[in-house]
């Protein structure tokens, strides 16, 4: 079979499509008669689930053996990393959306735009748009959505309705007035929400509801000591100043789905795992007393964060195509569903979302909302690590060590030292993520 040449002045998205196309077509045309076999490396539950998934993709395609390793999720970035340095990576894994900036730019991951334009079983319009845009990176698709996460508000309705209200927030000011009312109501040993302090999603979602981004100059610098963060840091920590929420973290409480039970708070921001949480540990006479809700924003509805965990091939990869191939089927709707039955991680796609678990789920139906308005962190390899100084940052506020004013100069000068490799790289035109 002829090979595909590269064309002088192709740019580089071309590139991409043409190299892939070629790919695929010698996926079909060249491969041998022996059995051919490829790595998938899974997380967690969701690494268990996959084994058990792969075995329809086995006997559909009878000529691919997949050796599928299952990672611990307190590990999983840490082996990942030693797999690159040692340059044995799998073929194709499991990829959390927040992490797909830093093997972007470690050159590691294989851009998939050429092989979603060959594809019948991947129609990029069937997936929620703020969850794919996680997914690039500089415009370029480098992972499949797989399983969506996001987060919004969990609450007790019948303790809402004795404070008076029928129907959740819409507004951060409705929110204040009916967490008010509640903590008047319960008194001074119970609270209206819990803010686990040392958790940086609360703090995250708030801030990603305002328009500005959280750093500034293409990712080199921070911008949190801009108007629209301070606005975020200073409404999360009025909630905390005003008593509705209690000064300490989740390790402090017997447990969240205890207390929920008891009172102690009656709104929580989480995310999709624990509806399941919730059916199992509260008592049956609960079971009507509580339901999620969309988050709201500063001035209506409002944003939350664009999680979950996406398919990446990888460029080391010496199965390209039939790495492709697995992640397509792992991708179909009736797939995506018994992943969902399996796992309680909700589908990718909206036409997964097709199927009486999820359609007749009342506490689903605020996550499918809320799936049309996410928004991704920003898409820089040192994320993770100044989410954590954010997090820090709102935990000094709260306690009283920093002024707001205080918090955010400090949070952007530490911010900017964490992205100094970062400017230096792109300053000289270098992935930021190579040494």
């Amino acid at each position: 079979m002829a090979s595909t040449p590269f064309v002088a002045g192709m740019s580089r998205r071309e590139a991409i499509a043409t190299l892939s196309g070629a790919a695929l077509a010698l996926a079909g045309c060249g491969r041998s008669s022996d059995q051919k076999e490829l790595t998938f490396w899974g997380a967690g539950r969701e690494g268990d689930v996959a084994a058990e998934l792969i075995r329809g993709f086995e006997q559909e395609y009878p000529k691919i053996r997949v050796n599928v390793q299952k990672m611990p999720f307190t590990v999983a970035h840490e082996k990942l990393l030693t797999a690159y340095a040692g340059e044995t990576l799998p073929d194709l894994c499991q990829l959390g959306n927040t992490w797909i900036p830093e093997f972007a730019a470690l050159d590691a991951l294989e851009p998939l735009d050429g092989y979603v334009a060959g594809s019948q079983e991947i129609p990029l319009e069937d997936y929620f748009e703020g969850i794919l845009a996680s997914n690039r990176v500089d415009d370029i698709l480098f992972g499949i959505p797989w399983y969506v996460d996001t987060r919004l508000l969990y609450y007790r309705r019948d303790l809402l309705r004795q404070a008076g209200y029928e129907d959740p927030p819409q507004t951060w000011d409705q929110w204040s007035e009916m967490l008010g009312a509640i903590k008047q109501m319960v008194g001074q040993d119970r609270y209206s929400v819990l803010l686990p302090l040392n958790e940086f999603e609360p703090l995250l979602v708030l801030a990603l509801q305002l328009p500005s981004e959280l750093l500034r100059d293409g990712g080199r610098y921070g911008n949190f000591r801009g108007q629209d963060f301070r606005r975020a840091l200073s409404f999360y920590d009025s909630l905390f100043d005003r008593g509705f929420a209690p000064r300490m973290t989740n390790t402090q409480i017997s447990n969240v789905w205890d207390e929920f039970g008891r009172g102690f708070f009656s709104f929580y921001i989480s995310g999709p795992w624990n509806i399941a949480e919730f059916k199992k540990r509260l008592p049956a006479s609960l079971q009507d007393d509580w339901m999620t809700a969309t988050m709201p924003g500063p001035d209506g509805p409002g944003l939350s964060s664009a999680g979950g965990s996406s398919l990446v091939v990888f460029k080391t990869s010496q199965a390209k195509p039939e790495a492709w191939l697995l992640a397509e089927y792992l991708s179909r709707p009736p797939v995506q569903q018994r992943f969902y039955e399996l796992t309680g991680d909700m589908p990718s796609r909206r036409s997964s979302w097709q199927m009486p678990a999820l359609i007749e789920s009342p506490y689903a139906r605020a996550f499918l909302a809320q799936l049309d308005r996410v928004r991704s962190p920003p898409k820089v390899p040192e994320w993770e690590r100044i989410a954590t100084e954010m997090r820090l940052t709102g935990e000094r506020v709260v306690q009283g060590v920093q002024t707001v004013d205080e918090a955010v100069v400090a949070l952007d000068r530490r911010t900017d030292e964490i992205l100094a490799k970062r400017r230096w790289m792109l300053d000289r035109n270098t992935s930021p993520g190579t040494s």
